[in-house]
């Protein structure tokens, strides 16, 4: 029998494994990010508390993280306000033709892309002239509110007066006319009224709102359609414009959720005189100090436990007998808050003492006469 010997020559080498140290492969082990293995509303949730930037640059990781990316659930925050997208001048306000031009480029980019990530908005911020004609910002939002999810809206904040980077030059009007300003003042208003028709009906959920308001009837009407809102704030929109009582009253009334109110409210010199009257079961904090010549005839604000109101003087000068004629009109705040206001804490900062409707005292007096306009606390030719 014969046997068959072959030669350890033709016999092909085994192929040696590397030896790798256990404590490299402890440490390999503890290196082992372990998020893809998470689960998927785990992973968007650590996610959502990265900024824009941030959550792009993520999306360059790998194909995985880039799905998550374009989650829609990532993108609740609309911010055209943001001044830090580019560094330009002093505090992002100071820029030349050039760079306001890549600015809006950047504008109608950010537009593209929550559009395409089908966003699901929570908050929504702007400074755009709705009244621009040319580059047609009213446009570039009602195309927005119209592809992205927003009727759980929560948080507006629009100024629809001012194109926030916007150069000094390109915002000098062909006509410094008293008449041209008045056509430019309709048409924002006009655009305004526009959008917030849509926002009604797109976004009836909002419950916190900052924006300038005309106080026209129709406006008001539309305002108060947002019947969750607990806190407002509005600005003046123009100098000229003023807000008659009944305006005033009806806004604060048709509001049964509101519970702080910011009001800026510059009364023009023709309307000297009137006082107004502020009525809601719900408000909490009321904040005037911003308004220059609003006077409270009436507070029916049986939650309010915080006022601020500040006394602005006007720069102007009245003889004696002009002067008592129009204050004699004017209750003392005191009072009205004493008859309208039983849960007061707080005026203007200071906590009130518990026993302020009894008996008053000198803090109460100095903060009254920084803040009254009756004869009493308001003594002065100079308003």
């Amino acid at each position: 029998m014969s046997t068959n010997i072959i030669s350890s020559s033709h016999i092909m080498p085994l192929r040696k494994r590397p030896l790798v140290p256990v404590s490299s492969q402890k440490k390999a082990a503890q290196n082992h990010f372990p998020f893809n293995f998470m689960p998927i509303e785990c992973q968007l949730h650590i996610l959502s508390f990265l900024n824009e930037v941030d959550k792009c640059s993520c999306a360059l990781v790998c194909s995985s993280w880039s799905r998550l990316i374009r989650s829609w659930k990532l993108w609740r925050v609309a911010d055209y306000s943001r001044r830090g997208v580019f560094h330009l001048g002093q505090q992002g306000l100071l820029v030349s033709n050039r760079e306001f031009e890549r600015w809006k480029a950047w504008v109608h980019h950010y537009t593209h892309h929550l559009i395409s990530r089908r966003a699901s908005l929570l908050t929504l911020k702007a400074s755009f002239d709705l009244g621009d004609r040319c580059n047609k910002w009213c446009e570039l939002l009602s195309r927005l509110l119209d592809n992205v999810q927003c009727r759980d809206l929560s948080h507006l904040d629009l100024n629809w007066t001012f194109t926030l980077l916007e150069p000094l030059d390109l915002r000098v009007h062909a006509s410094s006319s008293s008449h041209q300003d008045y056509i430019t003042k309709m048409d924002q208003v006009t655009s305004f009224q526009g959008l917030l028709t849509k926002l009604t009906h797109s976004c009836p959920r909002v419950s916190k709102m900052r924006l300038h308001f005309d106080w026209s009837d129709e406006s008001v009407s539309l305002l108060t359609r947002f019947q969750q809102l607990r806190v407002l704030e509005l600005k003046y929109f123009w100098v000229f414009k003023g807000v008659t009582p009944t305006t005033l009253q009806s806004l604060t009334k048709s509001l049964p959720n509101l519970r702080s109110l910011t009001l800026q409210i510059l009364v023009p010199l023709r309307n000297l005189g009137i006082s107004y009257t502020l009525e809601s079961p719900s408000l909490e904090f009321l904040d005037v100090s911003p308004s220059r010549g609003l006077v409270f005839s009436c507070l029916q604000l049986p939650a309010l436990r915080e006022l601020r109101a500040t006394r602005i003087v006007r720069g102007i000068t009245l003889d004696r007998r002009t002067r008592l004629r129009i204050q004699s009109r004017w209750p003392c705040l005191y009072r009205v808050l004493w008859e309208g206001t039983p849960k007061l804490q707080t005026l203007n900062g200071e906590r009130l003492l518990p026993t302020w409707r009894e008996d008053g005292y000198g803090e109460l007096t100095a903060i009254l006469e920084q803040s009254c306009y009756c004869i009493q606390h308001q003594d002065s030719w100079l308003w």
